[in-house]
């Protein structure tokens, strides 16, 4: 089993919810607090990698929601897993069944100084980011999110974010940004309508100010597609939304995983107050 090599931050003691008997957060301890255990709560267990088979098991996870769920062309270099050159610079955060031990849900956390060993960060590929230069020493950038399709009740989500809320203060940073993908195939045939329609619908209330604005680099034509249909938004930009994150742009057009991806950013002071207790008991 191979150890990965030591993470740019420490590693953050993860919870499901703070828990009362302890009388401080536990995710605001010192920087020399040793890696915690795994808690265990509602039947999950949330963690960091910490070996590279840990790695290995998201990368499957990923490999069997984009490529055989979704129909994503995946470029890799290991059969059956998702794998791309951000991977080794990432913090990967599991979700796993308390019983099975399979993990059921990840994320990959991309910090500001791997983005800048790496040389950009994955949203600079789709977008240009020019705008966001000022946030970048303490944003990080939020990825290949995914969730079994067994656990898609809404309790690995919030296990996931509750624990990238803790890395966050734990931290000292206060930006996250991602690309939060709107699959292409509706009612069986790929078209771009709904992801139009989406943004349409979205940026009327959502948009992030002008001075946060990025552009796509590849643009969904969403001048040229019907914004008019009557859909919702997929279950996590509902959820983000709600988290109090912003659009900041159009979206861009990935044709390797056959998605529209919106450009999203969320900030821990735009957190609602109820979230904010729900994560952070503050």
């Amino acid at each position: 089993m191979k150890e990965l090599p030591n993470p740019t931050f420490p590693l953050s003691l993860v919870s499901l919810r703070k828990r009362p008997e302890h009388g401080h957060h536990p995710a605001l301890g010192s920087a020399a607090q040793p890696l915690a255990p795994k808690l265990e709560r509602g039947g999950l267990t949330v963690s960091w990698a910490r070996h590279t088979d840990e790695v290995r098991q998201a990368q499957r996870l990923r490999f069997k929601v984009f490529a055989e769920e979704m129909g994503a062309r995946l470029d890799t270099t290991s059969p059956g897993h998702d794998v791309d050159l951000f991977d080794n610079y990432c913090e990967h955060l599991l979700v796993r069944d308390a019983i099975s031990k399979e993990v059921v849900g990840t994320y990959r956390v991309l910090t500001p100084v791997q983005a800048k060993r790496v040389g950009s960060t994955y949203s600079d590929l789709e977008f240009d980011l020019t705008r966001l230069r000022s946030l970048r020493e303490r944003m990080v950038e939020l990825g290949r999110s995914c969730v079994h399709p067994d656990y898609r009740n809404g309790g690995v989500i919030m296990a996931l974010w509750g624990a990238l809320a803790e890395f966050m203060v734990r931290n000292k940073l206060d930006t996250m940004i991602g690309c939060a993908s709107i699959p292409m195939l509706h009612n069986g045939i790929v078209s771009g309508d709904v992801a139009a329609s989406i943004w349409q619908q979205l940026k009327a209330n959502h948009l992030a100010p002008i001075e946060h604005h990025v552009h796509p680099r590849l643009p969904l034509p969403v001048e040229q597609l019907d914004g008019s249909l009557v859909v919702e938004a997929p279950a996590l930009i509902k959820g983000y939304l709600r988290l109090g994150a912003k659009i900041l742009g159009a979206p861009a057009w990935d044709p390797d995983f056959n998605t529209a991806d919106l450009p999203m950013m969320m900030r821990i002071g735009d957190l609602p107050m109820r979230y904010r207790k729900h994560f952070l008991g503050s």
